[in-house]
């Protein structure tokens, strides 16, 4: 009806965006995340924790895929009331897993730290395409 006040539009409870495989690319991707989740109503109660996690899912995804040159990796982002899922694309099919690092190792806790921080974390193969998607789930309620 002509005149009537419409409801404004929600905004997208989900986000995606391509990176380059460079070392920068974990901190764009963890401001693309706050960008997004300062945007919905409670979302930033996920930063602290999706900015972690999703930083070392994009950090292990550059460093650790054996990818031609010039492949992206595609990172998406799904908030619900109680929860946001954070995935990570890339072309490599070889799926991760969590290794004991050394007590003086510099690096090799990422995907410890994932399993720790997130409610739930996996990968599996890309469906329709070539390489694996890790993905992790923050559970809003323990935030």
């Amino acid at each position: 009806m002509p005149g009537m006040l419409e409801k404004p539009p929600v905004p997208p409870h989900d986000f995606s965006w391509w990176l380059p495989s460079h070392h920068k690319s974990a901190g764009f991707a963890r401001r693309l995340l706050r960008t997004f989740l300062a945007t919905r109503l409670g979302g930033e109660r996920f930063c602290d924790t999706g900015e972690l996690v999703l930083g070392e899912l994009v950090a292990n995804s550059v460093l650790h895929a054996k990818t031609p040159p010039g492949r992206l990796v595609f990172i998406r982002l799904s908030l619900r009331p109680d929860s946001l899922r954070i995935e990570v694309h890339d072309a490599d099919p070889r799926l991760p897993a969590v290794h004991p690092a050394p007590e003086d190792a510099e690096c090799g806790r990422g995907l410890w730290l994932v399993s720790q921080l997130a409610a739930s974390w996996g990968c599996c193969p890309r469906t329709g395409g070539i390489g694996k998607t890790v993905w992790a789930l923050i559970d809003g309620s323990a935030q």
